[in-house]
Formats: C-alpha cells, structure tokens, sequence
C-alpha cells in the first residue's frame, strides 16, 4: 500500500487495517513511516526485500504523485521482474499514471476503493 499512514484519523489507515483484519499481508510504502499496523513501512517500491511476494500495488496517495508512484514501480518492476496490477484509490488516478501502467503492461484499475470491492465479495 503506497501512502499508508499511522495516523488512525486518516482512511489509508483504517482501510489497511480493514484488509489486515480480512487476512492479507500489507507491505506499507511511505517515507514518513517506520511501522503501519505492525508491519516495516519502506521508503519506496525499490527497499522492498525481494523475498517479500506483492500481488497487488495499491496507490493511496493524493492525485499529483501519482505519476511518481508509477515511475517508482516501473522502475522496481524492471528490478524485480514482477508486474502486479496497481489499483489507485478514489479520486488519485490521472491519465499520466494509467498511460504509464498500460504502455508497460501492468493490468490498471483505477478510482475504486479497495475495502468498498472487497465488501462485495463478503
């Protein structure tokens, strides 16, 4: 999760503790964290230990870095060699950053929250 936060007044943080409660692994990416609900927050994709598995890459973070997240995976993707589909919250996809997912041939779904689709399933 890129831009997890700590703050528990903020919705990245409660919706990262939502999918930890339903079972999953969050791997917070944010510079201004140590720790998010228990888990190493990294500074960017490319700190991420390559024994860590990432089947998805959601972006929480507001509109304008948007296209510097995407850069930020693109370039962890040609390290690593993975190409997890990168999911962008409500209100933080720009055609910048889709174009930059498509053209490299990452699956994009953008301006969906991910605890709301997660609910539907339930």
């Amino acid at each position: 999760m890129i831009g997890c936060s700590s703050k528990p007044h903020r919705t990245s943080h409660r919706i990262t503790g939502y999918l930890q409660n339903a079972g999953y692994r969050i791997i917070p990416v944010n510079p201004n964290e140590s720790e998010v609900h228990g888990e190493k927050s990294y500074s960017s994709m490319n700190e991420i230990p390559d024994y860590l598995n990432i089947d998805l890459i959601n972006i929480f973070r507001n509109r304008r870095h948007t296209p510097e997240m995407m850069r930020n995976i693109l370039e962890w993707s040609e390290k690593t060699g993975n190409k997890p589909p990168v999911w962008t919250q409500p209100g933080v996809s720009i055609n910048e950053s889709k174009n930059l997912a498509l053209e490299n041939g990452f699956k994009y779904i953008e301006n969906r929250c991910i605890m709301v689709e997660h609910g539907r399933l339930e």
